[in-house]
């Protein structure tokens, strides 16, 4: 017998959440039915002990979000229905995270839920923008013409953030390569090579003194250095998380220099063509921008973006309240109001979306350009003056022997 939680409704209209145990979902269903009860959500239920770092967290990957979506909005442009194209991409999905939400997405809409409720009520799986442009689309009956433009909305996305990634790649693998080779050197090789200094009482240069010494140090005392590298982690991690850290994280990130205002550009990128999708698909203004600004995933861009939404709806202009966030360039901020002046605000919003992944595309281009070779002159530097600390004395030594 498997525990499940069900989600009923009662004939005095009431809605409860109550266990039970069954042999299958749907034995508990029509058992739950036949007592009289409206039957919206049966679902099995997962224990309450989770430990750290071993627990499955559902998350849909992005690829397989976006390649569902486009299933789904092909089927519906063949004409098939929501529930048996529901069924049909359910059932085409293998073992994973996607196919078990859709069964309890399929649950909701055989119930009499909305596809948007439905989706909705997945406990943050599907994005709120996702949520919002379906739910914009069921209401204008324009549903695959909506789904169409959010897939072209998340291909655009996640093609400026793979570029990023891609970009930055290259330059994140030769720090680590060479502070790799410091590491090796300070604990293993340069060690060495003192006991071999000290055994000819040689009077040494003051840079392969202080080399020694800190390798020394490091090498005497690297269970705690570990260990303190470990905790220093775990409490940075676990304060990021808070509220307070999350932002000063997220500022930070974009003061780090050269890569900074990609990561600003990136999150006004996001915003921009988020409020553009909803509002092309007829979400109303306000909501759409209380929804945009959440999808933006920069906490220090986000603070001030949730307050255009409450300014707007005290009937101050969009271009007015965009601009007091001081987020925005001034051009920007004149194609907005442009854009309000001539009732084309979607247009020029996706005009400005492709306005700042220009930018980014060309900021990343001149990142990579300049990085590359300031981490290997850097990094060569610092290998250079190391082994310069060890080979200096050898040939001192080896000139007196001589």
């Amino acid at each position: 017998m498997t525990e499940f939680v069900a989600r009923v409704g009662t004939p005095e209209g009431s809605v409860l959440e109550q266990r039970h145990r069954a042999p299958t979902a749907e034995a508990l269903r029509r058992e739950l039915e036949n007592k009289g009860l409206t039957v919206f959500r049966v679902q099995e239920r997962r224990g309450a002990l989770r430990l750290p770092f071993f627990h499955r967290r559902e998350k849909l990957a992005p690829l397989e979000f976006l390649t569902f979506n486009q299933q789904l909005a092909t089927l519906l442009r063949a004409g098939m229905p929501i529930l048996q194209s529901l069924e049909l991409l359910q059932h085409a999905q293998s073992a994973g995270v996607l196919k078990e939400v859709l069964a309890r997405v399929l649950e909701d809409v055989r119930s009499g839920s909305s596809l948007s409720d439905a989706f909705a009520a997945q406990g943050g799986l599907f994005p709120p923008l996702y949520c919002a442009t379906v739910f914009a689309g069921e209401r204008a009956g324009e549903l695959v013409s909506v789904l169409t433009r959010f897939v072209s909305h998340q291909q655009m996305l996640e093609g400026i953030r793979r570029k990023v990634t891609s970009a930055l790649t290259y330059p994140l693998v030769l720090i680590c390569l060479a502070m790799g080779l410091v590491v090796l050197l300070m604990t293993y090789v340069i060690p060495r090579f003192a006991s071999f200094f000290l055994g000819f009482s040689a009077d040494l240069p003051l840079i392969t003194q202080v080399v020694i010494g800190t390798a020394s140090f490091i090498q005497a005392h690297l269970p705690w250095e570990i260990g303190g590298v470990i905790a220093a982690w775990v409490v940075v991690r676990r304060w990021a998380r808070t509220e307070a850290g999350g932002v000063a994280m997220d500022r930070a990130k974009l003061r780090v220099p050269f890569v900074g205002s990609i990561f600003h550009l990136l999150g006004l990128s996001q915003f921009v063509r988020s409020l553009g999708t909803l509002l092309a698909g007829g979400t109303p203004l306000v909501n759409a921008l209380e929804i945009a600004s959440s999808v933006v995933t920069n906490r220090a861009i986000n603070t001030p973006l949730t307050g255009v939404a409450p300014s707007v709806r005290e009937g101050q202009p969009l271009w007015s309240s965009l601009e007091g966030t001081h987020l925005f360039p001034e051009l920007s901020v004149a194609m907005v109001q442009v854009g309000e002046a001539t009732g084309a605000l979607e247009d020029m919003l996706f005009n400005v979306a492709q306005l700042y992944d220009e930018s980014i595309e060309a900021r990343l281009a001149r990142v990579v350009t300049l990085i590359e070779p300031a981490v290997l002159i850097l990094m060569g530097g610092v290998v250079a003056m190391l082994l310069l600390s060890i080979y200096v004395p050898m040939f001192t030594l080896f000139t007196k022997i001589q």
